[in-house]
């Protein structure tokens, strides 16, 4: 695909490839490249019609978001990269090391699902019917409240202001394609065929997004994976605690 928003930083010899999720972008990352820029190679991207990233019209589909990912990839000459997801990038990560086994050295998705069930579909239903009717300004607050626990919020409202900043910066047709393809999202049958080392990192106080209990049953299927929680965190665990989030991904990487 033509037009993809992406940046490549850092030093070293191995590569960290920073997947995003539904209305993130790249710089949702910032906290991260502190303790990544001095060891890794390290790509981070926009997903389609996110930040940087051309839209186009439609319905998107797992499959195509894990195309892009590869098309990327080999358009940077990457052979062999460490994948960490958040979000839907937790999902395509998960999707990725499933189709492209032999170019995933660590996989550590974040926050996330394998599988869309009934009653999450639910919301994602209303959520869409909500943009449709209304545009995508109408879901800006009650995403940005969604993904950070009470506390933070009340603490940190210049965040909240970035991130509001940074769903205002998806397109109607971006936000339309991917939260269908997460609407189709069918990957759990498929996780004992994961051959990379694999972390599954929640935050600790996330309810709905991956929550704790249910990122660990997804370990549980992955040959020798392991869940690790990172406390006071909630859905977006690497902008609430990045420190405690950074501890967990360096030793992970290292």
């Amino acid at each position: 695909m033509n037009g993809v928003g992406f940046r490549v930083e850092g030093r070293g010899d191995r590569w960290v490839t920073l997947v995003t999720g539904i209305a993130n972008d790249l710089g949702m990352w910032d906290g991260q490249m502190a303790v990544l820029e001095p060891r890794f190679r390290v790509l981070r991207y926009d997903l389609r019609g996110h930040g940087g990233t051309r839209a186009t019209p439609g319905d998107y589909t797992i499959e195509l978001l894990v195309q892009d990912l590869a098309g990327l990839l080999d358009a940077q000459n990457i052979q062999r990269t460490s994948l960490v997801g958040l979000g839907l990038g937790g999902a395509i990560a998960q999707a990725f090391a499933i189709r492209h086994p032999g170019r995933v050295e660590r996989l550590m998705p974040c926050c996330c699902r394998a599988q869309m069930v009934p009653d999450f579909a639910a919301m994602w239903h209303k959520l869409r019917d909500t943009v449709r009717q209304n545009g995508l300004e109408s879901i800006v607050e009650p995403t940005a409240q969604r993904w950070f626990s009470e506390d933070f919020k009340a603490a940190h409202p210049e965040v909240l202001d970035q991130v509001r900043a940074m769903i205002r910066r998806t397109t109607f047709e971006g936000y339309m394609g991917v939260t269908a393809a997460f609407l189709g999202l069918a990957e759990e049958a498929r996780l004992p065929e994961i051959q990379a080392p694999t972390l599954y990192v929640s935050g600790a106080d996330d309810k709905l997004g991956g929550p704790p209990a249910l990122m660990a049953g997804l370990a549980a299927k992955v040959p020798h994976a392991r869940h690790v929680s990172v406390p006071n965190a909630a859905h977006i665990a690497n902008i609430q605690n990045p420190v405690g989030f950074n501890k967990v991904l360096e030793e992970f990487l290292r």
